[in-house]
């Protein structure tokens, strides 16, 4: 251990997604986003990510940014629609070398890249057949990670192969708030299979391509917490802990769904029959390291009203972020010691952690918000605790570099360490940033 707790070796990074800074939409395939963005209601205000951080054209400025907050990795995700424009078939050399130019970047930078396949920008082509829900996509996805990982492999120090599958296939197809918008359980299901298991072949095809490269999945969890002493909410609880967690962790790490949880489904939405041959094996191949986003917990009560998982969740107590999520770093603590004890010692990254809130105007080059600088040091000891008490967690990125297209929140959430005025581009430090660069240097001094 380093003389402020985090082990020897410790990165600290900011993370992106593709679909929320780059812009550059006259350079790429359409997505899912792009579509859903133009549905009446769909965004607020009928934003859309068509230019966001302009960062297609001003990756460089945003490098020496990082550079100059002595960043040390960067969480990046690669535009499927960027590179394969029509989800498959001919692969589109400028979006390629664009990347490759944003990797030697970073290299040239000393920020080390941490690439993800999937951050939710599934080419609108596929979509338009079938999507998630048809296993046809896993195959399409093999043929995109396959592409990406000779082209780029040679400059990428890790890779994270899906983004929160939860948020793919539950918010995308079953809640319908996000792209592509569906509301159909049964295929929330099955889109829940078929990302995992498109997780599994891209692992598999990077063993063979790029083999001793790091490869593992970020899965978004989100601790729960009954919200009375009934019996009720207790099970309420639990089975949020199955639909949220548990879902994604035991097919990964147990080569099984939760056996309540299949049960549940089956009795309430339908049979649970996307799973064939030897799938659960792909998926639970082993993995180099779990990526955890945390951003809160929830406090469920049982509801029977609200189908199909029959709960709700209790608005939280203050404080809370400008999303209205709970700010409970001692949860991600215990969260990362239950991964601990019940999937066992894995190396972990926190791959998202961060918190919007309503920034004032820039005032003498600099924004002042005390909320989330208060954010970022409260869960940044939260796991400094977590690996004093032995979990392995070594590398932890900030979300976000950038204020941001925030999906169906147009771009009123403020998630960035940096501002982002997105008339002039400009970007302005935030107090929180430089907090974050003289943490990080301190760290370095200890090394």
């Amino acid at each position: 251990m380093t003389v402020n707790g985090f082990p020897r070796g410790f990165r600290f990074g900011v993370a992106t997604a593709a679909i929320q800074i780059e812009g550059g939409t006259d350079a790429r395939g359409v997505s899912i986003w792009d579509t859903f963005s133009r549905v009446p209601g769909a965004v607020e205000r009928g934003e859309t990510p068509d230019v966001a951080c302009d960062h297609y054209h001003r990756w460089p400025e945003d490098l020496d940014l990082m550079a100059d907050l002595g960043i040390q990795a960067y969480r990046f995700s690669i535009s499927w629609p960027r590179v394969l424009p029509d989800g498959s078939g001919k692969p589109s050399r400028p979006g390629l070398d664009f990347y490759r130019r944003l990797l030697e970047g970073m290299r040239e930078r000393s920020i080390e890249p941490m690439a993800t396949l999937y951050h939710w920008d599934l080419p609108q082509a596929l979509e338009d057949a079938g999507g998630w829900p048809e296993r046809d996509t896993v195959a399409r996805f093999e043929e995109y990670a396959r592409l990406v990982f000779e082209e780029l492999g040679d400059l990428v120090s890790s890779w994270v192969t899906i983004n929160e599958p939860w948020v793919v296939a539950f918010l995308g197809h079953g809640f319908g708030t996000k792209a592509p918008g569906r509301r159909d359980w049964n295929d929330a299901l099955r889109a829940s299979h078929h990302v995992l298991l498109a997780h599994g072949v891209a692992v598999r095809a990077l063993r063979e391509l790029r083999p001793g490269t790091p490869v593992g999945i970020t899965l978004d969890q989100w601790p729960s917490l009954p919200a009375s002493s009934s019996e009720q909410d207790a099970a309420a609880a639990r089975r949020w802990d199955g639909f949220k967690n548990r879902w994604f962790l035991d097919p990964v790490f147990r080569s099984a769904y939760p056996e309540d949880m299949v049960e549940w489904f089956e009795s309430r939405v339908g049979a649970f029959d996307a799973v064939q041959g030897a799938d659960l094996e792909s998926i639970s191949q082993p993995i180099d390291f779990l990526g955890i986003n945390y951003y809160s917990r929830s406090t469920i009560r049982a509801d029977e009203s609200v189908p199909p998982l029959e709960l709700q969740e209790v608005p939280p107590p203050h404080p809370t972020t400008e999303m209205g999520w709970e700010v409970v770093p001692g949860a991600l603590y215990e969260h990362l010691l239950r991964i601990k004890r019940e999937y066992g010692d894995l190396p972990i990254s926190i791959t998202e952690n961060g918190s919007a809130y309503a920034d004032p105007v820039p005032t003498n080059g600099l924004v002042e918000d005390p909320e989330r600088l208060e954010y970022l040091r409260s869960h940044l000891e939260a796991v400094r605790r977590a690996a004093s008490e032995g979990v392995d967690v070594r590398s932890y990125f900030a979300w976000s570099l950038l204020d941001n297209f925030e999906w169906e929140n147009g771009y009123d959430m403020r998630f960035g360490i940096v501002y982002v005025d997105f008339e002039t581009q400009r970007r302005i430090p935030k107090r929180s940033a430089l907090w974050y660069r003289d943490f990080i240097a301190e760290h370095a001094r200890t090394q």
